[in-house]
């Protein structure tokens, strides 16, 4: 009971629950001298620690605590499908040191792997490290089926299909685990740090592809097999009909997606190759890049409105490349989702874009990670 009541408590403080003995008792159940109890094993072992005096109602100010973010770090990775990063991360979340690394997705997946580990073994060795490693996260840009730890049928991830990810890391590191897929832990990481009281949350990204994470009831959304949120391959009847990287034709991805409209902007005359390309074109105002990008608020528009009338969502946020546009992005994603779907649906909605959607990936691994440890006092 001990030792599951510490766990309780730390979780509820690092996810910003609870802060003083009160508010933990009020929220668990748990008797005054159990919580007084718990919460002196944890700031002896380190991983809590005083934080700033809470607000008074009165009386004598209460005492809050919160994670010691020096007990532990952990790492997360993202693997883009050109670049990978890996960051060195502590227990709030924070950014302490990273490194990069070129990869293939094509290639035997093995030489990814490896790289990671050689990444991750590099980012150990950091001067930044505030305390031990902790756990390993991992973002892919395909469907993972999360109980087994393997990516799902990926479009751009080719052979990785049966592979062991999480046991062929975990050997070679000796550390925790944890897969998902990237817009899931974008997800995860925008809802833990801006949103953390919003209850049913969305995240649409939308870069080289078109994704979205879902949370309902504090939880992310993954569905049987980890494709729940997959817009990108939901069909409108868009004329022509483009054909998809799913071999499909009339998908959103294939009209909007940042592959999509460098796919466009090649058949113009342009040199465009992917969505940082398209962002470039878009930010020295050349024509035909404005009018993708308008065109391609107005489909992802369309998806929007439909993921709002099936969760109704508090908050929907837009990150990702061509979320770099602004308002020129969100401007058609809030004219659909207002003329689609039925006021009682978008009565309380909030529709915002993501201040920065670079470290999300590998802050919701991070994040992951953390939340795959179930006790990391003792260990």
């Amino acid at each position: 009971m001990s030792r599951a009541a510490e766990v309780t408590i730390y979780r509820m403080i690092r996810s910003g629950q609870a802060k003083t003995a009160r508010g933990i008792e009020a929220a668990t159940g748990l008797s005054r001298g159990t919580v007084s109890q718990r919460i002196a094993a944890l700031l002896d072992s380190s991983l809590l620690r005083e934080g700033a005096p809470a607000a008074s109602d009165g009386g004598r100010p209460a005492r809050s605590y919160e994670v010691n973010p020096d007990y532990r770090n952990v790492i997360g990775v993202d693997l883009g499908e050109h670049v990978g990063r890996a960051c060195l991360l502590n227990l709030h979340g924070d950014i302490l040191d990273q490194t990069h690394f070129a990869l293939d997705l094509r290639a035997n997946p093995e030489i990814t792997l490896c790289r990671i580990v050689e990444a991750t073994e590099t980012l150990a060795r950091s001067p930044s490290c505030t305390g031990p490693i902790a756990a390993l996260g991992l973002a892919v840009p395909a469907p993972v089926d999360v109980a087994s730890g393997h990516v799902v049928k990926p479009s751009v991830m080719y052979g990785w299909e049966n592979l062991d990810i999480r046991g062929w890391l975990g050997r070679r590191t000796g550390l925790t685990v944890v897969i998902d897929k990237d817009v899931n832990l974008m997800c995860l990481a925008e809802h833990r740090r801006s949103w953390p009281e919003c209850e049913n949350f969305a995240f649409i990204k939308i870069g080289t592809g078109i994704g979205s994470g879902i949370i309902i009831g504090g939880n992310l959304l993954r569905g049987v097999s980890g494709t729940a949120g997959d817009l990108g391959h939901i069909q409108h009847r868009l004329q022509p009909p483009h054909l998809c990287r799913c071999g499909k034709k009339g998908c959103t991805e294939a009209h909007a997606g940042g592959w999509a409209l460098a796919r466009d902007l090649r058949a113009k005359g342009f040199a465009c190759e992917d969505a940082r390309d398209v962002m470039q074109l878009w930010s020295n105002g050349e024509p035909e890049a404005l009018k993708l990008i308008h065109l391609s608020s107005r489909v992802l528009g369309k998806v929007s409105a439909d993921l709002v009338a099936m969760i109704n969502p508090e908050v929907l946020v837009i990150g990702g490349q061509l979320a770099a546009a602004g308002e020129a992005m969100l401007a058609g994603v809030r004219e659909l989702v207002y003329k689609r779907c039925l006021p009682l649906a978008t009565q309380n909605l909030d529709i915002r874009l993501a201040e920065d959607s670079r470290d999300l990936a590998v802050c919701g691994a991070a994040f992951l990670a953390l939340e795959s440890v179930a006790e990391l006092n003792g260990e």
